[in-house]
């Protein structure tokens, strides 16, 4: 099989030669953008080896700075229209792709309606400081702060069709907003869910793989049960959630994981805990509706050699 139709049959239900594998990193500064950023993409995809290659997405909403009332909404609502990130994005990703060589399984990126969401803020204020911010705000005036993440939301979802028409074939969505201490169950159904849904749904009607990344620790699950999805990728030691118990929960999708991102054999371990892991890993799953992974993105320093040893590693089993 071809990395494409090995992945492509994982996610299918239909049984791979081997077990298809796939990795990513954020590439370290000054690499991510621009021509730097293609050839490290290029370099990434040709040393490590890896079925899958997933074009990290560095263009986030528009910047506005501090945003001190829920009215202020209206201009990141604004500047998000009006902003270039979705350009930015599609003249990248057009970039890596005319420059990848091999019939590979491409995977988009895309950033979830919570991070997008506090992406025109974050620097101003820092991570935590933005997602309180948020919680805040759409407790005090729901209406404006909605109105600015729908237009974040459909500014998604042109970028999924531009993931279409440039010939990816599926897209990873980096869901955040499942920890219970940011947002009640009935809080996360009426802002987050729905415009969650509405992109995943975007991703599968343009006739692509939706991958939904579950972002971040103590999460309820429950939340994604109905999500509508291909794949499903999680932190199985912070969710905490087992890949079986995900997969009762996720029943018909592939599930896509298994390692841990940092912590664990493959960011510290030695060469034979990693093959260790890797051997019980695939041998609990048995190969079908199952991509080897992690958590989520391995630490920028990560040696391409140790990712590589992985996948060469699935290729044999």
């Amino acid at each position: 099989m071809t990395k494409r139709e090995r992945v492509c049959a994982a996610i299918e239900g239909r049984k791979p030669d081997h077990v298809p594998a796939g990795f990513s990193l954020h590439f370290p500064k000054g690499e991510e953008h621009g021509q730097a950023g293609v050839e490290s993409h290029l370099r990434f995809f040709r040393e490590t080896g890896l079925d899958i290659s997933k074009i990290m997405n560095e263009n986030l909403a528009t910047y506005v700075g501090e945003v001190p009332a829920p009215a202020d909404w209206k201009t990141v609502r604004k500047a998000c229209r009006e902003g270039g990130f979705v350009e930015a994005q599609r003249e990248f990703a057009q970039r890596v792709l005319a420059g990848a060589r091999e019939e590979g399984y491409f995977l988009g990126t895309l950033h979830g309606i919570t991070a997008s969401a506090i992406h025109p803020m974050e620097g101003f204020y820092g991570y935590e400081a933005s997602r309180t911010r948020l919680v805040e705000h759409l407790r005090e005036d729901e209406g404006p702060v909605l109105d600015a993440m729908k237009e974040i939301a459909q500014r998604q979802c042109q970028l999924v069709r531009a993931y279409q028409e440039m010939g990816v074939q599926g897209v990873y969505y980096a869901s955040l907003g499942g920890e219970p201490r940011w947002f009640t169950d009935e809080e996360f159904a009426r802002w987050i869910a729905p415009l969650d849904r509405l992109i995943l749904t975007e991703i599968q009607k343009a006739g692509l793989h939706a991958f939904l990344h579950i972002c971040k620790d103590g999460l309820n699950m429950e939340r994604y049960r109905d999500y509508p999805a291909d794949v499903v990728n999680w932190g199985v030691y912070e969710a905490p959630l087992s890949l079986e118990e995900g997969r009762r929960l996720f029943p018909g999708k592939a599930v896509m994981g298994g390692l841990a991102n940092r912590g664990g054999p493959l960011d510290s371990g030695t060469k034979e805990e990693l093959e260790a892991e890797v051997r019980k890993l695939i041998a609990q799953q048995r190969g079908q509706g199952f991509l080897l992974g992690a958590d989520c993105t391995l630490p920028t320093e990560t040696a391409y050699e140790r990712i590589r040893f992985v996948a060469d590693l699935a290729h044999t089993l």
